[in-house]
């Protein structure tokens, strides 16, 4: 019968306590939350819930009495026949589409027929001769199938079906478990890897493997998922920024004082559950500046590390706020989508400097409950990804309430001011793909000037100027917003539980709230928000976010967010003393609640002062629609990328290497 040798299990390690002497016995409770194991060289999570159990062990000889779990495949198979050729083809498929199956997990095999007659194992199978496939396998079969000869093969069932796949079953009790493949975190890209509960919950991942100040991150096989109509999101890894609550976890917002101090989420929030409720499969919580807001690496980080940009020679800022979800995604091919938000900017800074499909929905797009505020009135959430594909299939099935578009827009709107020169190398990238979506929608750029148009239709009760009226507004919306409703509860629910004394908040945020205090506090968020009610009417009826009815939107006002600039991690920088100030492209979105959507374009050379080497950095651009026109820009972006326009980007140093 067969041995296991690739197998190597970690185990916890039982302690007595004696005292004078007098050995001490107590009752304990004792929970399995899984255990760590290396097979053929790869380090795997096996899950401490059961999924499913094998029936018909008892007559079995094992013969692997001395392990813990066994490694499985299942392989669910609707042909009446079954041969050695089917099974080599289906290992095949196995291993070409899923990083967690390797040939280790035939050492036993469940074949499970869901034909509708009478099923077979081919006379020459190697389920039976146990020849080409892993040496010695023990193999069981369901029920409905029947060797076409006298046979070792077992009769068994599952307690519960399973799809096919690599799991681990435990020769004890037949139960079954998940395989997880453990991933290191060389990034620093998560605060916390997590593992479902198999209840609607979920439970901090207790495994680490090797690596400086890492963590390692589990993910289950892509092949339990199969997309459908109710689930299109099936199967795709997804690590969350931790701000939004997840059931069973706590939640950082990047401060330790406010990860120790509240318990274990007890619900998670409408956004993610949407998400998961899609078929997505969450893997972890991710980094990000402190309670969202704009910290920069190194200098303002202190309760936490700030993520690595894996682009050009590893050592440029990841923006921020949501500066983890989009290290990860530019790091990780095993990581599909990640989940950000965005206030002023803090999905599309991180998607630019990454260059990966990063957005910035309209305002409202989803529920918000559950998550940490930075201000209520202009807090979004967004999704990163590195496939414009994936990326409108996941936003179609996240976002409840835009209509469907697939005529675009035939207006083009350019302000000159916001682009560099033609002949840099960043100029000559976005001014190629300006031309190729000119062709694309049949239109012509129309040159336009925000402020000046501004000047010549305002409203009467506002100012001339466009920054005067805007100059604050951010500023005081954050500031002032998140103060009353993340650090005056925060503060009093610290002081009470530690004698008074108040939390560490690093620099940047807590100059936020001390500057919003200083300039007018609630009676100037009032301000504020009027301010911007101004802009936002101005912006839909006289300036270039009108709806249309048969585009969505009347045209498209494009913009590049980020050209190729460095901007180093190692530089030691002045303390921060205000919150961001003015008026530019990025601030149209926050202001006007419309969408913005960050896109991939290229990347252009500079010389490293690190590497001392030529290295490449993203350029990338902004696509703004009218309010509610999520979907067209979806639609829009993810057709320009079939054209060939825009193009998918990879994980690492270089976006296309």
């Amino acid at each position: 019968m067969a041995v296991l040798p690739r197998v190597q299990s970690f185990p916890g390690i039982l302690m007595l306590a004696c005292l004078f002497g007098v050995l001490v016995t107590a009752t304990a409770a004792i929970h399995d939350k899984g255990k760590l194991v290396s097979l053929d060289g790869i380090n795997y999570w096996v899950g401490g819930v059961s999924v499913s159990r094998l029936s018909s062990l008892a007559t079995v000889n094992w013969n692997w009495t001395a392990s813990d779990i066994v490694p499985l495949t299942v392989i669910r198979i609707n042909t009446t026949t079954f041969t050695s050729g089917d099974l080599e083809e289906t290992v095949a498929k196995f291993t070409a589409s899923d990083d967690v199956f390797g040939r280790g997990f035939l050492e036993v095999i469940f074949a499970q027929y869901n034909g509708q007659r009478q099923g077979h194992i081919g006379s020459e199978s190697t389920l039976d001769s146990h020849s080409n496939i892993g040496g010695n396998m023990l193999t069981f079969i369901s029920s409905e199938y029947q060797p076409q000869q006298p046979s070792s093969l077992v009769h068994a069932n599952l307690q519960k079906s399973l799809p096919s796949g690599p799991y681990f079953i435990s020769p004890r009790t037949g139960d079954i478990f998940k395989a997880f493949r453990l991933y290191s975190d060389h990034q620093l890209a998560f605060t916390e890897g997590t593992v479902s509960d198999e209840m609607g919950g979920f439970s901090p991942l207790p495994a680490a493997t090797e690596g400086a100040m890492t963590k390692s991150i589990a993910v289950p096989s892509r092949l339990y998922y199969t997309p459908t109509v109710e689930k299109p999101l099936a199967g795709l890894r997804c690590g969350v920024k931790d701000i939004f609550d997840l059931k069973g976890l706590r939640t950082s917002g990047g401060n330790r004082a406010f990860y120790d101090l509240y318990p274990a989420r007890n619900a998670t929030g409408s956004a993610i559950q949407r998400l998961i409720d899609a078929g997505v499969v969450i893997v972890g919580k991710m980094g990000t500046v402190q309670f969202a807001n704009g910290d920069n690496p190194t200098a303002d980080w202190v309760d936490f590390h700030c993520p690595f940009n894996p682009r050009g020679d590893g050592y440029q800022a990841p923006g921020g706020s949501s500066s983890g979800p989009g290290a990860g995604i530019a790091s990780y091919d095993w990581l599909d989508i990640a989940i950000g938000s965005d206030t002023g900017g803090s999905m599309r800074n991180p998607g630019s400097l990454q260059g990966v499909f990063a957005n910035r929905p309209s305002t409202g797009a989803i529920d918000l409950d559950h998550v940490l505020p930075l201000c209520h009135d202009i807090d979004t959430a967004g999704v990163f990804a590195r496939d414009a594909e994936i990326w409108s299939t996941t936003m179609h099935a996240w976002y409840p309430n835009f209509t469907d578009h697939h005529k675009y827009p035939k207006r083009i709107f350019y302000q000159n001011s916001s682009f560099p020169r033609f002949d840099t190398d960043a100029g000559s990238l976005l001014e190629a793909l300006v031309q190729k979506l000119e062709t694309f929608l049949e239109a012509q750029r129309e040159y336009v000037d925000i402020a000046t148009r501004w000047k010549e239709t305002h409203p009467n009760n506002a100012p001339n100027n466009l920054t005067e009226l805007l100059n604050t507004t951010y500023a005081i919306l954050t500031s002032v917003g998140q103060y009353r409703s993340l650090a005056l509860p925060f503060y009093k629910d610290y002081a009470a539980e530690h004698n008074g004394r108040h939390p560490f908040i690093n620099p940047g945020p807590l100059k936020r709230w001390e500057w919003g205090q200083d300039n007018g506090g609630d009676s100037a968020y009032n301000v504020a928000l009027k301010n911007r009610t101004i802009f936002r009417y101005w912006w839909e009826t006289e300036a270039y976010g009108k709806a249309d009815p048969h585009t969505c939107s009347e045209g498209l006002y494009i913009y590049p967010y980020s050209k190729g600039e460095t901007q180093y991690r190692n530089v030691y920088l002045t303390a921060p003393t205000e919150p961001p100030m003015g008026f530019k492209d990025g601030r149209i979105s926050n202001m006007a609640d419309v969408p913005d959507f960050v896109v991939p374009v290229g990347e252009v050379p500079y010389n490293s002062t690190i590497s001392f080497t030529t290295e490449y950095m993203p350029v990338t651009m902004s696509f703004v629609a009218a309010r509610g026109c999520d979907f067209m820009l979806a639609n829009l972006i993810r057709d320009l990328q079939t054209a060939g326009i825009l193009k998918p980007v990879s994980t690492g140093s270089r976006m296309y290497p």
